[in-house]
This record gives structure tokens, sequence and C-alpha cells, in this order.
């Protein structure tokens, strides 16, 4: 990326988490903070102006919550990416958001350890759901079986492309992905397209849906 930085957008109605999510991530060459917001009206009206790569979001804010700003921020830009920051880890708050398009979500409580990785890789085009995200959405599915059949589905993706989704729904990035299957990570991004466009879904949320449906990863 010749040294561009990633610019970042913070959304959250307390002025002392911006402090400090601006203050963690000055300490990264690669990241720049170009805006803040105190809640999603407010970043929609300065997301213009400012340009970011990465929206970093509240979900429970005054005003617009951070799900309505997504769904907004989803069809207007699409070139952002939205990456959830929120205090809350069941389903209510996960599934609605991650439905709505946004790339990512991290715990506030882990917050050091999981948020410039997740910046990094939703930047990258990547998903970002730390395992205890991941099982909550992954459970989420297990509960509730779908009514459609799985039948019709289960022949549109090649063995390869099947074990590529697998890995995908785990929670590996693409170079893990390559790693694990000895080929290029060029090969994986072009089998990930391949899924997208046979699948028409760009949404992680509902590859896992489709992953639990045709048994690609079988409930535990």
């Amino acid at each position: 990326m010749s040294g561009s930085r990633i610019k970042v957008m913070l959304v959250d109605d307390h002025g002392i988490v911006r402090e400090g999510l601006r203050a963690m991530l000055s300490l990264n060459s690669d990241i720049q903070v170009v805006a803040e917001a105190a809640d999603g009206r407010e970043a929609l009206a300065k997301i213009r102006l400012s340009q970011p790569d990465v929206v970093i979001m509240d979900i429970t804010m005054p005003g617009m919550d951070g799900l309505e700003a997504t769904k907004h921020l989803v069809r207007d830009y699409p070139s952002v990416r939205v990456l959830v920051l929120s205090q809350h880890d069941n389903d209510r708050y996960i599934m609605p958001i991650l439905q709505a398009g946004a790339s990512g979500y991290v715990l506030k409580r882990s917050v050091g350890a999981d948020l410039v990785a997740a910046i990094r890789a939703v930047h990258g085009g990547e998903s970002y759901l730390p395992p205890r995200v991941a099982q909550t959405v992954l459970q989420y599915f297990r509960t509730r079986p779908s009514e459609e059949s799985a039948d019709d589905e289960a022949g549109l993706l090649t063995e390869r492309e099947r074990e590529v989704l697998k890995l995908v729904v785990e929670g590996n990035t693409s170079q893990q992905i390559a790693d694990l299957l000895h080929v290029s990570k060029r090969t994986v991004m072009c089998h990930r397209a391949n899924i997208a466009a046979k699948l028409g879904i760009h949404n992680r949320t509902e590859l896992i849906r489709y992953a639990m449906r045709t048994g690609i990863t079988p409930p535990v």
C-alpha cells in the first residue's frame, strides 16, 4: 500500500472513550484518526469531508444509534468499512449490525488485543470476529435452523471452495487460509471472489448461515 495510512473515524458518545482510542491508535504508524463523532448523525455529516477508510462504530448512542448509522454508511459509502466496537456480546446486538453490513465486531473489554488487528483486517477486505463473537454468531444459527432447503445449494461450490469457505467461517484470514492450504494468498482471494459470485453473498453473517445450512460447518 506504499506506506499509505489507514484513515479512521471514531464514533462513540463518550468523549473519554474516543480520547483513549485516539491515544492508543496514535501508537501505530499505519493508522491515522481523521475524525470523531458523538452519534451516527454526526458521523454521517462528517464522513464526506474526512473520507475515512474505516469507521469504528459504537452501537448504543443517543440520537442516531450505530445500527441505523451502519445501514446508511453501507448503502451510501460502500467503500468504507464499518468496525463495531461495543460492550454487548449477545446476539440481540451482534446479529442485526452484522446483517446490516458491518465488517467486524470487537468487544470493548478486549479492545487492546483486538482493535488494531481488526482495523487492518477490515481495511484489507477481510472480516473480523474474535472467537467470543464468532461463537455467538454460530450459536445463533445452530438454534435457528433455516426453513430453506439446502439440497439445491449443496452443489454450487467446488470441493476446494467449500474448504475455503469453511476456513473463512472459522475466522481465518486469507493469508492464514493460504498457509493452511499451501497455496498463494492470491489463489485464496480468487476462491473467495468465486464463492461470493456463485452465492451472491458478500456478508460474513450470511456466509455463516449458508455454511451451517449446507453442512459445510456442521453443528457441534
